[in-house]
């Protein structure tokens, strides 16, 4: 497909991205403004996506069109800070760094402050998945990496804070230390230190997706000394090496990664694409994982609808009791969706410019 074909797909997912109003909300497609309503994870990553697309293509209206809807939201009251309520921070911190705006780096300076001094903290020092829901004490999570951890790497990155920087490479040691199976190479959904267990020891597709993504993530935002980027990708190159397993003849992962029997997921199969195109075009894979990336491509894009949403992404998914419970999880439109099928495709587009 030419790199055209892709940039069309691209503005599809962008304008589904826009319309969402919210989680199962579809919006209005005659305005062209972000419409998520809600400060949380789902839109934060969305936004990652849109600023990614944004800043690489030089496209000032897509820049202009996320400054005024930070300005809204700051402008009206941000939440009070916790995990998830973290994640559109990121996307905040590229852009402030482009536009040089002291307002938006006092936000970020405040809540990195308060992710690193405040922020309740497990045994050993973990980012305790906080969301506005619930406390989730003493407990780690998979998306906290996306959701807070590379933040506070980027503000570092952004305000000189190596203070914050080492703070996100030591999250990173914590969360793989405690989140990662042994026996097959891939992530639990996550631990609790009461009890210390791994609760349905889901291998859970997007889970895994996010550690897939986090680390190459990573490695562009702030690299880490030599020992903590072994380490990590000597991590990435055994959980890759597992999922590729694990892939469908159709392409696709399953929402279980190991239970072919569990629906077929398109975030967590983009997701997992694109981090590893990412870690190949960063050096920290070699080219043989590119089969991955290539059965993918040709699922994620036959699932981006005329309306621009991208099917088969399921909903938010809190720790389940049970595997059953995440077999259970319905699909629907997404704002994470929108992005990490965004960025997949984005990164195929930069790969192919530059085999031209």
């Amino acid at each position: 497909m030419s790199i055209d074909a892709l940039q069309s797909n691209i503005d599809a997912l962008s304008l589904g991205f826009r319309r969402l109003k919210g989680i199962g909300d579809n919006g209005d497609a005659g305005s062209d403004e972000i419409a998520f309503d809600e400060w949380d994870w789902e839109v934060g990553v969305g936004l990652y996506g849109e600023a990614r697309a944004a800043l690489e293509q030089e496209d000032t209206a897509k820049i202009a069109r996320l400054e005024r809807w930070y300005d809204w939201q700051i402008g009206r009251g941000l939440p009070r800070p916790q995990v998830n309520s973290t994640a559109p921070l990121l996307a905040l911190s590229i852009l402030a760094k482009h536009n040089q705006r002291d307002d938006w780096c006092r936000v970020i300076e405040d809540w990195a402050t308060w992710l690193v001094n405040e922020m309740p903290k497990t045994e050993e020092g973990g980012f305790q998945h906080t969301v506005k829901e619930r406390d989730n004490d003493r407990q780690l999570w998979d998306d906290t990496l996306f959701m807070a951890v590379l933040f506070l790497a980027s503000a570092g990155e952004l305000l000189d804070r190596q203070d914050w920087i080492d703070e996100a490479h030591y999250q990173f040691l914590t969360h793989v230390r405690h989140l990662g199976d042994v026996q097959t190479g891939l992530f639990f959904h996550g631990w609790n230190f009461i009890g210390r267990h791994h609760y349905a020891r889901a291998l859970w597709a997007r889970g895994n997706a996010w550690l897939t993504i986090a680390i190459p993530e990573l490695f562009r935002i702030s690299r880490p000394n030599a020992v903590i980027a072994r380490y990590l990708t000597e991590v990435l190159q055994t959980q890759v090496n597992a999922l590729q397993d694990l892939q469908g003849p159709n392409g696709m992962f399953h929402t279980l990664l190991d239970d072919p029997q569990s629906p077929v997921e398109a975030s967590g199969t983009a997701g997992i694409a694109y981090g590893v195109l990412a870690s190949v075009r960063l050096g920290l894979l070699d080219e043989r994982y590119l089969k991955i990336v290539e059965q993918a491509r040709a699922a994620i894009q036959s699932r981006i609808g005329d309306d621009g949403f991208l099917q088969d992404v399921s909903d938010g998914t809190p720790m389940g009791p049970d595997l059953d419970f995440y077999r259970k999880i319905p699909n629907l439109p997404t704002p994470y969706g929108q992005a990490l099928g965004s960025l997949f495709l984005l990164e195929l587009q930069r790969h192919e410019a530059s085999q031209a």
